[in-house]
């Protein structure tokens, strides 16, 4: 189930509740019983482990360069820019 943060727009409280994803947006403070309530928007915790496609595809992957290698003709005209 996830986590989610709340905050009250008139007091002040701000807490973490753990709901399930079909259960209602909370709406009443459970500080000062105001309708202000409402839901944030925060970055999702997880962290990737073990041996799957993330570890062996991407994860510490030498990266492509974004400039081609410099030309080794030697004519002085590159023939590598016709391509």
């Amino acid at each position: 189930m996830p986590i989610y943060e709340y905050r009250c727009d008139s007091c002040g409280c701000q807490k973490e509740h753990l709901q399930k994803m079909s259960d209602p947006v909370l709406t009443t403070c459970p500080e000062c019983g105001k309708a202000t309530y409402t839901k944030l928007l925060s970055a999702a915790g997880f962290q990737l482990k073990g041996s799957g496609w993330y570890a062996t595809d991407f994860k510490g992957g030498s990266a492509k360069a974004d400039n081609p290698p410099p030309c080794q003709g030697g004519s002085g005209a590159c023939a590598c820019a016709a391509n």
